[in-house]
């Protein structure tokens, strides 16, 4: 060969080193999309053995006695057939019993407690504190109560709101809040009272 002509040589690029952290980062996406995937369909999915829904029983049941059938065609009757009873509607709510009342307004009630304590304790987070006790006081309010204490409870509950109400507006206001305060908490302490707390 000679001197003035370049040599042929293959020239390849460099071999890039592999990015371990991209690699990492799609199998570990890849798993967590698996572990979602999972999740969905174990909570999803029914299970064997699982309790299966079944509808409602309605007002109107049907018996179980035979009907009888005939032969023969049916005869029309000139006398007229139109139903004068209005569309079922959804039945009134059960009057729960004091013990499951109890037990269902319970907590609200003792949150109230340590709420009103929080405020006494810690006066200038007060209005947070009261709307959050305002929030639990129209859960109470919409809670339906034994017939034998909701004329009371629908009261007493409707008086404790409104002295939340009153404490909030000393806060509003700028105003002493003490009072307010021991009008809620007594108001609350007649809530209690009448469920036996």
């Amino acid at each position: 060969m000679s001197d003035g002509q370049p040599r042929p040589e293959w020239i390849f690029p460099e071999e890039k080193k592999r990015d371990k952290g991209r690699i990492w980062l799609i199998v570990g996406l890849s798993v967590i999309a698996l572990a979602i995937v999972g999740t969905l369909l174990f909570f999803l999915l029914p299970r064997e053995g699982a309790p299966v829904p079944s509808p409602s029983p309605t007002a109107s049941s049907t018996t179980s006695s035979p009907t009888p059938t005939s032969d023969s065609t049916p005869t029309p009757t000139s006398a007229p057939t139109s139903t004068s009873e209005p569309a079922p509607s959804q039945p009134p709510a059960a009057d729960p019993g004091m013990d499951v009342f109890v037990e269902k307004v319970r907590p609200r009630l003792d949150d109230g407690v340590r709420g009103l304590q929080l405020v006494q304790d810690n006066m200038d987070l007060g209005a947070q504190i009261v709307d959050s006790l305002q929030n639990d006081a129209a859960v109470l309010s919409d809670t339906p109560a034994p017939s034998s204490v909701a004329a009371e409870w629908s009261d007493m509950v409707t008086q404790y709101s409104s002295k939340l109400g009153d404490l909030r507006a000393a806060y509003d206001n700028g105003s002493d809040p003490h009072a307010p305060l021991e009008a809620a908490s007594t108001a609350l302490q007649k809530v209690r009272a009448l469920v036996g707390l």
